[in-house]
C-alpha cells in the first residue's frame, strides 16, 4: 500500500507539470519566439539602415536646411492639395560619372551608396562633397547589395537612389495669378528624356508655365530628363495629363488656343497670329509627328520653315525656335 500511495503522490504531483527530467524544457522550446520580425526591425539588416537615412533625411528636411534643395522637383510646387502624383517608381543612377553628374545637376536625391573599401578617385571625393553639403545620407553598402540594388549595372562602387518626380495636375498649369500671357507645352509621343529636358530648359527660357506628358507612351521625369534640363526642372512644373486629348479640350474651355507642331502645317511660324493669345504647344515625336486625335484638337496646325536638305528638326529644338518666335511676338506687341 505504501508503494501505491507513493505512486499517487508522484502523480498528483505530476498534474501540476514536469519539474525534474526534460519533457517540460523540450515543450517551451517548441513554443516559438512569436513572428519573424520585418526587416526594418531588424538594426543590422540593410531596409533597417535605409529607413533610419530616410528618417534621419525627414527631420532635416522638415527644419528647412540645404536637404530642402535637394527636394525642388517636388515639394515646392504645392502641397497636397494640389492633385499632384508620382507615376513612375524610384530610380536608380549607377556609375561615377553619372552619379557626380547628377549630384552636380541637383537631381533629387535621397540617398547615395557607396561600395566598402572603395577605390577612392576624384569622382568619388567630389560626390562625396557634394553629398554631404546638400545633406544626403551616405550609406556603405556591400558589393553585393549594391548589384542587386542597380539590377546588376556598373556601378564602380557608387549609386544614388532618386524618388519618384511628383508631379503637378495640368490644372495647376491654369492660374490666373501667374504673371505674363499663358503659355503652356504639351508633348504628344516624345520618348526621350533628353528631349524633354530639352524642352524644360526652353520654357524656362522663354517665359513659359509648364509642360504636360500623357501618363501612356510618353517620357517621364527621370534623373537624365532632370540633368538636361540644366536646373530649369526646379522652376518649371510637369503636370501629368491621364488623356491627352480631353486634357486640351479642358485648356481651350478655359481660353487657351492649342497650337500642334507639324511639318506639314497650316501656317508657317513667323506667320503665326496667336502668339499674343494664351496658348498651349502641342509636341508630336519627330518619327510620327502628332497623333490623330490631338492633331483635331488643335485650333491650327504650325510648321517651322526650313531648308529642303532638313527633313526635321529634332523635337527639342523645334521647340525652342517655337517659343522664342513667340517671345518675340509678344514683347514686340507690349
Amino acid at each position: 500500500m505504501a508503494g501505491n500511495s507513493q505512486r499517487r503522490g508522484a502523480i498528483r504531483k505530476s498534474k501540476k507539470g514536469a519539474t525534474v527530467g526534460s519533457g517540460g524544457q523540450r515543450r517551451k522550446g517548441l513554443e516559438g519566439k512569436g513572428p519573424t520580425p520585418k526587416a526594418e526591425e531588424r538594426t543590422k539588416h540593410v531596409a533597417a539602415r535605409r529607413a533610419r537615412a530616410v528618417a534621419k533625411r525627414d527631420g532635416s528636411s522638415a527644419g528647412g536646411g540645404q536637404r530642402a534643395g535637394a527636394s525642388r522637383g517636388g515639394a515646392s510646387r504645392g502641397g497636397a492639395g494640389s492633385g499632384r502624383r508620382s507615376r513612375t517608381s524610384s530610380e536608380v543612377v549607377a556609375g561615377r560619372n553619372s552619379v557626380v553628374e547628377a549630384l552636380r545637376a541637383e537631381v533629387p536625391v535621397t540617398t547615395m551608396y557607396v561600395a566598402g573599401r572603395i577605390d577612392s578617385d576624384d569622382r568619388v571625393r567630389e560626390a562625396m562633397k557634394i553629398a554631404t553639403a546638400r545633406g544626403i545620407p551616405v550609406l556603405e553598402t556591400p558589393r553585393g547589395e549594391l548589384d542587386r540594388l542597380t539590377d546588376g549595372a556598373v556601378h564602380q562602387g557608387l549609386a544614388l537612389q532618386v524618388p519618384p518626380y511628383e508631379y503637378a495636375h495640368p490644372t495647376d498649369l491654369v492660374d490666373p495669378q501667374t504673371p505674363g500671357i499663358p503659355l503652356v507645352v504639351a508633348l504628344d509621343g516624345i520618348t526621350d528624356p533628353r528631349n524633354l529636358g530639352a524642352i524644360i530648359r526652353s520654357v524656362a527660357a522663354f517665359g513659359g508655365h509648364g509642360v504636360i506628358v500623357p501618363e501612356r507612351r510618353s517620357v517621364g521625369m527621370t534623373a537624365s530628363a532632370w540633368k538636361t534640363s540644366a536646373g530649369a526642372a526646379a522652376r518649371v512644373p510637369v503636370a501629368l495629363a491621364s488623356n491627352l486629348t480631353r486634357t486640351l479640350e479642358d485648356y481651350r474651355k478655359a481660353g487657351y488656343f492649342v497650337l500642334g507642331l507639324d511639318m506639314d502645317g497650316d501656317v508657317e511660324l513667323p506667320s503665326l497670329e496667336l502668339a499674343t493669345e494664351p496658348l498651349v504647344v502641342v509636341v508630336g515625336s519627330e518619327g510620327k509627328g502628332l497623333s490623330r486625335l490631338v492633331s483635331e484638337t488643335c485650333d491650327q496646325i504650325v510648321s517651322i520653315p526650313m531648308s529642303s536638305a532638313v527633313e526635321s528638326l529634332n523635337a527639342g529644338i523645334a521647340t525652342g525656335v517655337t517659343l522664342y518666335e513667340i517671345a518675340r511676338q509678344r514683347a514686340a506687341k507690349k
